[in-house]
């Protein structure tokens, strides 16, 4: 008789996940997320619907597992590097652009590869979150020419996304190399990009404090940003020092559908971004457990705004609300 193996709990339920996640893949690829159904998946995984509710607590945090899963490991930068700025505008675009199926890929393989949010996420947190991801493609742009690149930055994603949709509505309309030889073209344009918000010189000074510091590797400027204040990044960039370490972590109180997103969108773009140009500032941290959050002191919410400054294990400058990153950022 063989020997009867006995799974552990958390054998039994990483099991149960992804036996899940797998019937989930093939349900979204095959009717999208809107038509997808649960029942469905349940029945595919051979599991009851609340088994499935057990380990995702709604469609759309499946769904962005789903896709998380999806995400391919990095791959190594793109040789040669480019040189100038419209050059690493087509080589993003490129690397973007190869997520998108083809005219002649199977319809179902595409679905997950062009990792639609369409009827996913709402409007206010993918517009944060396109902001994030302007700045942190305009920052690798900057390394390579002078000048602010954000509203360059914003005109190439509005392109690639632009693309990305129609993809999935219109398969087989457009050239992706055409795509990216446009995105390139948009880099030779002078958009009188400058960087002067008015409330700025409104922001309270940071408070000068000496408190211990408990996160181990992380110093510089530490700004907490939740998910309905990612555009105040910039105000951290444009005000650190140049020899400062600008780490910007990101919180949420939904971690299973709100913090996937953040997750899904950043490890996409920074994977793009590192095959181009290499790592880039600022440092962008998913803090799902709050870790850098109850350091700094801030609350774990879509509004949180706070900062501090870390030299040499302490907190030596803090700020919190509207400007805080920048308050921080130029603490003396």
């Amino acid at each position: 008789m063989l020997p009867v193996v006995r799974l552990t709990r958390s054998q039994q339920q990483a099991r149960t996940k992804s036996a899940v996640l797998t019937a989930a893949r093939w349900e979204f690829s095959h009717f999208g997320f809107a038509e997808a159904k649960v029942d469905r998946i349940a029945e595919r995984a051979d599991l009851t619907r609340g088994a499935v509710y057990s380990n995702f607590p709604s469609k759309r945090s499946l769904y962005l597992a789903v896709l998380l899963a999806s995400l391919s490991s990095p791959s190594e930068t793109v040789a040669p590097n480019p040189v100038d700025v419209p050059s690493a505008v087509e080589a993003f675009a490129r690397v973007w652009l190869e997520r998108l199926p083809l005219a002649t890929d199977d319809l179902t393989a595409g679905r997950l590869q062009s990792r639609s949010l369409t009827g996913v996420a709402d409007g206010g947190t993918l517009a944060q979150l396109a902001r994030l991801e302007a700045l942190l493609l305009a920052v690798a742009l900057e390394s390579l020419g002078a000048g602010r690149k954000v509203r360059l930055s914003e005109l190439v994603l509005t392109m690639l996304d632009g693309a990305a949709h129609l993809a999935e509505t219109a398969p087989g309309f457009g050239d992706p190399f055409d795509v990216a030889r446009a995105c390139r073209h948009l880099a030779t344009l002078d958009l009188a990009d400058e960087w002067d918000p008015p409330h700025l010189p409104y922001v309270p000074a940071a408070h000068p404090v000496r408190e211990p510091w408990t996160v181990d590797g992380l110093d510089g400027l530490v700004v907490v940003l939740g998910s309905e204040r990612l555009e105040a990044a910039e105000e951290a960039v444009r005000a650190a020092r140049p020899t400062d370490t600008v780490t910007v972590a990101l919180v949420t109180d939904d971690p299973a559908e709100t913090g996937a997103l953040l997750r899904l969108r950043i490890t996409d773009l920074t994977a793009c971004l590192q095959r181009v140009v290499g790592p880039v500032p600022p440092r962008i941290v998913l803090d799902d457990q709050g870790v850098i959050a109850a350091a700094v002191g801030a609350p774990v919410a879509a509004g949180t705004e706070s900062a501090v400054r870390v030299e040499a294990g302490h907190i030596i400058a803090r700020a919190d609300g509207r400007g805080a990153g920048h308050a921080a950022g130029v603490a003396r």
